[in-house]
């Protein structure tokens, strides 16, 4: 089964750029920190690891504190040029062929980068890569941050429609960041806003415990759901909650080494991947930070695999409907859909 899943053509829907470095780049990313004199402005902790090792986990709490520390070593557009492209890279050795990244706009006064240059930093990546031979169709979702302002939200979602327009290679909205922050129905006009522009919705619900505002984000009618970790009543949540996303149909990103070693969720048998997989939902195996996580998709299927005893045909079957989920026009769907027929015969 490992071997099907690493050789298996896949699409990786919820993947945080920052989230997602692999140790290499970090470690490339502090020697340039020092050299760029950066160590004088924004000093990084004597103990800068940032991988979560196999085996190991953190609090949610403390995973967000790691991003804070990568945002110290990604603070100029090359930076962020960089670990796009390596990212994108690390993606498609693994046999991704199709992948959403996505990041919150970022600006950093003391370099210069602007939210808009940073934003373009990441597009660069992505060309590049398209330009190259590297094998894997990427677009790109503007993150809200939920300790950002309603303005910050708006901003965003004006930034990221401009690149829909302009480019093409930015595809939607996600609200993320640490959910125990802000309210989340003052996102709704953002929210709503977004979608009357065109822009795709793919939103973080639920990682934790929060009815009123789980049901307050349900109501936008996102397109894609990230985590969803405590809809049901078992886990913080409420009956009316699965429900509306039951009725919805709404695809849910299930990132399952994330959820595990945030200590969301106990472990990978006690995931919620299996509720909502024997309902028939929609759901798509996602990495989350696979730097973080020191994990990659090809091992989210596995795990998912073992833990719930999936067959070879039922793995399959979720990369193929994960395919209908994707911001992407029906061409490369179909494009998508073709490299996954031999192992689907």
């Amino acid at each position: 089964m490992e071997e099907f899943c690493q050789k298996l053509p896949k699409v990786e829907l919820h993947a945080h750029l920052n989230g997602s470095i692999n140790d290499g780049m970090v470690q490339q990313l502090v020697a340039r920190h020092a050299q760029q004199g950066w160590d004088k402005t924004a000093p990084l902790p004597r103990d800068w690891q940032v991988v979560i090792q196999k085996g190991s986990s953190r609090s949610l709490d403390e995973g967000f504190l790691i991003f804070k520390l990568i945002h110290q070593l990604t603070r100029d557009e090359e930076s962020v040029k960089m670990v796009t492209e390596s990212v994108i890279r690390d993606f498609a050795d693994d046999n991704c062929r199709y992948l959403e990244l996505r990041s919150t706009p970022r600006a950093v006064a003391d370099t210069g980068m602007t939210k808009e240059s940073y934003v373009e930093a990441i597009l660069s990546g992505m060309r590049a890569c398209c330009e190259s031979d590297v094998n894997c169709i990427v677009r790109l979702i503007l993150s809200i941050d939920r300790r950002q302002s309603v303005g910050d939200a708006m901003d965003t979602v004006e930034l990221a429609h401009k690149h829909l327009q302009d480019s093409g290679l930015v595809v939607g909205i996600d609200l993320s960041g640490d959910p125990t922050v802000g309210v989340s129905a003052d996102f709704l006009p953002a929210l709503e806003r977004a979608k009357s522009l065109g822009l795709k919705l793919a939103i973080h619900v639920a990682e934790v415990p929060d009815i009123e505002g789980t049901r307050a984000l349900l109501s936008v009618g996102a397109d894609r759901l990230g985590h969803g970790t405590c809809l049901h009543s078992d886990h913080g949540g409420h009956d009316d909650l699965v429900t509306m996303v039951a009725d919805q149909r709404c695809p849910i990103e299930a990132c399952l080494t994330s959820n595990v070693k945030c200590r969301t969720v106990a472990g990978y048998g006690d995931h919620h991947f299996l509720y909502w997989f024997n309902l028939g939902h929609p759901l798509c195996i996602c990495t989350d930070d696979k730097g973080v996580f020191a994990t990659t998709l090809s091992e989210e299927y596995l795990h998912a695999a073992m833990a719930f005893n999936l067959s070879t045909e039922q793995v399959t079957s979720i990369a193929l409907k994960s395919i209908d989920n994707v911001f992407a026009p029906d061409d490369i769907k179909d494009t998508l859909r073709q490299q996954l027929c031999p192992y689907s015969a």
